[in-house]
């Protein structure tokens, strides 16, 4: 019996679930649309009021690489208690050689 009822309630979910209407959106009868506001040009339509702003939605781009390049070193990256490399090899000067041993 339960299992009847089980599936009985689950046939009737699905049933009104497919039930729903495909097409523009209209308001119910009796009811209109809200009035345009102070300043706005254009009366609200079903579309309009639908339709978010690009702030709620913003554009995505696809390729956010344009060319492939290789990085430069990052002369900051360095573990701790080495020295920093130089910005530009050539112009710096040549570090001090070691004391004798």
């Amino acid at each position: 019996m339960k299992l009847k009822r089980a599936l009985f309630i689950i046939g009737a979910t699905l049933a009104a679930s497919a039930c729903g209407k495909v097409g523009d959106l209209e308001p119910r009868a009796g009811n209109s649309l809200p009035p345009k506001a102070y300043g706005q040009s254009i009366e609200q339509t079903a579309q309009v009021l639908t339709t978010p702003s690009v702030q709620a939605r913003p554009g995505r781009t696809d390729e956010v690489l344009k060319r492939s390049e290789r990085r430069e070193d990052d002369p900051f990256d360095i573990p701790p208690g080495e020295e920093p490399k130089p910005l530009n090899p050539e112009k710096s000067p040549q570090p001090a050689t070691s004391a004798p041993k």
